[in-house]
């Protein structure tokens, strides 16, 4: 069975989550997005502490579109360095997780 990924990266503003979930459920990169509540994140930063209010995205693809949808989060984050990170799904409702590959499929792009 192919491995579906959950992906997580947070951006400044609800504005800026809206449009990067849209475009990549819009683009089949994603099959759901989930637009999490703000959040407080503390980190180092060129040598400062520094903190944030964040609005966390929970990205749920198809470890085939991984590399695209990495892309296009970089292309569209206002960040230098976002984080962007994939956590394979091991379980799952089947048929929720076979949603998912399909929504992701690039053959139904083509239509």
């Amino acid at each position: 069975m192919s491995q579906i990924l959950l992906v997580l990266t947070c951006l400044p503003d609800p504005a800026d989550a809206e449009r990067l979930a849209a475009t990549l459920v819009e683009n089949g990169l994603a099959a759901c997005v989930n637009i999490l509540a703000p959040c407080r994140s503390v980190y180092r930063w060129r040598g400062k502490l520094e903190t944030a209010t964040e609005i966390p995205l929970f990205i749920k693809t198809h470890a085939d579109r991984y590399e695209e949808l990495q892309a296009a989060i970089r292309n569209q984050h206002p960040y230098d360095l976002p984080e962007i990170i994939a956590f394979p799904v091991d379980r799952g409702l089947p048929a929720y997780l076979d949603w998912v590959r399909q929504e992701t499929e690039k053959s139904w792009l083509a239509c």
